[in-house]
């Protein structure tokens, strides 16, 4: 894993690579790299204490092992706060937390001597760098009964902003951090045994000592490398002794058996801690990545944390071999250069290419190939480490390397048809919380149960033999049965091993039809470890060092949650789904407190995925852009041929998608029309006007509802509704919308003068438009033209101010509302790159 030169703690990793051309680094570090290292020594033991040069913080450790000091060193600011335990590395033994009782540095040699209760001496290699210190476990007298090794927590007094997950704190003008520098040390602190880190909304509740999960609002990120606290916020992140066989609650399951994993132990357990002026915390974890050989990929040859299109907004189409260049079309006609297949896969594990793709990789390379050709770069989706059950992984032999809960034996033999299983004991297979597929492996049979007996004798009952395609078999007493872990998609999980080998797979067809984006979604199905985040990082890792230089110089990556390793490894987290509601409202809530934690952990800003459907109208789609932008986050753009076919506005749509991209991607938007952005009830318009320059509405919509209803003789149908006109004079542009009836024709007063006539059919669903001029068009639910209607456009003007609406339906059918939007817009606002 490493080896020390010249005394002076340089070591190398395996991340270990040259740096990336064009890597946006503060000014100098990598060049004076190698003369610090020579002669700058690692620490300064002045009497009292030891002193480390953490870039622009000083760490003063005591004569007991404890942080004693976190000081600015430029203004001598003291970051530490008074009476909070500070260890600089606990030791869990036997179930206790072991703080270091006694300290020693040896100048030499580089090495921080620390002592313990029991006989427990650690050696932690220490290395200073021009932006950072290191910090790495090199040796625990007999490390077997050492359980964890925890750096940390590190209380500051920091607390404007934290970032929970990439590990940096940062107030008015200093931050402090902390980076993992491999991946089995973890951002975060052993809440958990099967090492999940608390998926809670902590920022919300104001609570920072509890990090129970129980009857909290549970949010799409995890608490980690860093928490807030009451006096500030605490760096923390440890490594877990994996060498032996454990039994822990996870994945849904109170007991699950987490295999032996042999990765060296806590030794090799290494973190840098840094200190820097707030504006120079990214640049700086950017260094530590280059120096420590911690992944640092690229696009277009800029650091992907910085590159401008790390935030780009995409298609999502599904494209095959045949389809690619009408794809390629859509793409570049949305002025979009990234295009997505959302299920390339026939099945999840061997990841063999679907029907649209007759001659396999060679023909993904091919279309990938002619969409580069003009400018479009492909990625495919990906969930990880799910494997279908009619994967080879799966059927007819299954892999030994399923990811089990748990094994027992069988208590008596069975024949190969016997429809009652006997078991030894009942606990791995009671368990229904997580269990879909209810399957159990024993030899290489996958046999699937509807019930366990109540008590002994233990039975699996109502066993279907041979399940997914394996061979029934008859089975002798004494011989092993495991059940097997599954996910809500009915499919199953992998341990370390088969995740790993999943994930290579993924990477080589990468490397070999040249593709440039991937989502990781279904990350957390690596819990099926029962190593949590570990579990999650070893399958991203993996994927990434099994890269060519080529892609890692040039792609997208980012999934639906990510964790602090995966932070070097991933562009962005893309999280918010269009199934569950409205275009405006599926996941609109967390959408948009993404973009805070997204901002706290100095991620590019992501809204999500957006589903373009037949009725999608053009408002909505405004809506979302106007979202985008002031956010600066980009989107999926989910579509299909078919939906692009019926939705009649649809050129319309892929127009203003490529105005507003261009618009945002030019950071042509002010921080004041941003700022009213950002705000949901507000629409806006944007209009291309000259080359570099647009003009920006501001869009003041008010809804009315005509109701249409039996009404008493006499009674009069016409309806009035006040409304105010917030922008200056103009057309009256409305939208009207027959809900369940049908007229013959609409009539509108405005201010009890002006009556307008028109003499027009809107049936049930469609869509009357008017947006100024002579005409307006009458829209089926998709949005297609079905006739014109002239206007007296005079009749139809508004001057500012409060006004009053008549409106009267003719020949109505049905019992329903003619929904009215009033669209009023703001004036031009100009907007320049």
């Amino acid at each position: 894993m490493l080896r020390r030169r010249n005394g002076q703690g340089t070591h190398f990793r395996r991340w270990g690579r040259e740096p990336e051309t064009g890597s946006q680094l503060p000014s100098l570090a990598v060049g004076l790299i190698l003369l610090l290292l020579l002669f700058l020594p690692a620490c300064v033991d002045r009497g009292a204490g030891i002193r480390i040069q953490a870039g622009s913080l000083e760490i003063g450790i005591t004569g007991d092992g404890s942080i004693g000091s976190l000081t600015d060193r430029v203004t001598g600011r003291e970051y530490l706060p008074s009476g909070i335990p500070a260890p600089v590395l606990t030791l869990q033994s036997g179930g206790h937390d072991l703080q270091p009782q006694t300290a020693a540095f040896d100048e030499g040699q580089s090495l921080l001597h620390l002592t313990y209760e029991g006989g427990l001496e650690a050696q932690v290699l220490v290395g200073v760098r021009s932006t950072h210190a290191t910090l790495e476990l090199v040796s625990v007298t007999d490390a077997s009964r050492v359980e964890t090794a925890i750096w940390g927590p590190y209380p500051t007094t920091i607390q404007k902003t934290i970032g929970e997950t990439v590990g940096v704190v940062r107030g008015e003008d200093f931050a402090i951090g902390l980076q993992a520098l491999n991946p089995k040390t973890l951002g975060g602190y052993p809440w958990n045994d099967n090492d999940a880190m608390p998926q809670l909304d902590i920022f919300e509740s104001g609570d920072y000592s509890d990090l129970s999960e129980e009857g909290k609002r549970h949010v799409l990120y995890r608490v980690e490398a860093a928490k807030p606290d009451t006096f500030g916020s605490t760096l923390q992140a440890y490594t877990r002794n994996r060498l032996q066989e454990r039994v822990v609650s996870n994945w849904g399951h109170e007991r699950y058996t987490v295999p032996p994993f042999s990765d060296g132990g806590i030794l090799g357990s290494g973190i840098a801690l840094f200190g820097c002026p707030v504006e120079d915390a990214l640049t700086t974890v950017g260094a530590i990545e280059v120096a420590e050989g911690l992944p640092h990929p690229t696009i277009d040859g800029e650091w992907g944390k910085t590159a401008r299109s790390a935030s780009a907004a995409y298609v999502i189409l599904p494209f095959s071999e045949a389809t690619i260049d009408e794809a390629v079309d859509v793409t570049l006609r949305a002025g979009l250069r990234y295009l997505y297949h959302p299920e390339p896969f026939e099945t999840w594990g061997h990841f063999r290419l679907g029907p649209g793709f007759p001659n396999g990789v060679a023909g993904l390379r091919g279309a990938v190939g002619r969409a580069e050709a003009k400018g479009v770069r492909v990625g495919l989706h990906t969930l990880s480490n799910f494997v279908t059950t009619n994967d080879p992984y799966v059927t007819p032999v299954p892999d030994s390397r399923l990811a089990r809960v748990g094994t027992t034996v069988l208590s008596a033999g069975v024949s190969e048809t016997d429809m009652e299983v006997a078991v030894q004991s009942p606990d791995f297979f009671n368990q229904f919380e997580n269990n879909h597929l209810r399957a159990a492996i024993v030899g290489e049979e996958i046999l699937r149960y509807g019930a366990i007996s109540d008590g002994p004798p233990w039975r699996l009952l109502d066993v279907e033999r041979g399940a997914f395609g394996t061979r029934a078999a008859a089975h002798g007493e004494g011989e092993s049965i495991s059940k097997l872990a599954d996910h809500a998609y009915r499919v199953f999980l992998t341990d370390a091993d088969l995740g790993r080998e999943m994930a290579s797979t993924l990477a080589d067809l990468y490397n070999e039809a040249g593709l440039r984006q991937i989502s990781f979604d279904g990350l957390e199905g690596n819990r099926s470890t029962g190593m949590g985040n570990y579990g999650e990082i070893l399958f991203t890792s993996t994927w990434y060092e099994a890269l060519t230089e080529d892609i890692r110089s040039h792609y997208i990556a980012d999934g639906s949650r990510t964790s602090h390793f995966f932070w070097h490894i991933y562009s962005r987290m893309n999280w918010g789904e269009p199934w569950y509601a409205g275009f405006r409202e599926s996941q609109t809530e967390y959408r948009l407190k993404n973009q805070e934690y997204f901002r706290r952990n100095m991620m590019p800003g992501m809204l999500g995925w957006f589903r373009m459907q037949p009725e999608t109208s053009v408002e909505d789609i405004e809506w979302m852009l106007a979202r985008s932008a002031a956010f600066d986050a980009g989107y999926a753009f989910v579509t299909s041929f078919e939906a692009l076919e019926e939705n009649g506005r649809s050129a319309e749509i892929l127009d203003l998608i490529g105005r507003w991209e261009e618009a945002r991607m030019a950071r042509a938007f002010s921080p004041g029309q941003k700022s009213r952005m950002e705000d949901i009830s507000n629409e806006f318009h944007l209009e291309g006007a000259v080359e570099g320059r647009w003009d920006l509405f501001q869009i003041h919509p008010e809804v009315v509802r005509y109701e249409i209803r039996q009404r008493q003789p006499g009674e009069p149908s016409s309806q009035t509704f006040p409304f105010e006109n917030r922008g200056s004079g103009q057309p009256l542009r409305f939208i009207l919308t027959a809900e369940n009836v049908s007229v013959e024709g609409v009539r509108m007063e405005l201010d009890g003068v002006n009556e307008l006539g028109l003499p027009v059919r809107v049936r049930d669903g469609e869509i009357l438009v008017y947006d100024g001029g002579e005409s307006a068009t009458v829209y089926s639910p998709q949005w297609r033209t079905l006739r014109k209607v002239p206007v007296v456009e005079a009749a139809l003007q508004v001057g500012p101010g409060a006004h009053r609406l008549m409106l009267d339906a003719d020949g109505p059918e049905g019992e329903g509302h003619l929904k009215i939007e009033l669209r009023f817009w703001g004036d031009a606002e100009g907007v320049e790159r």
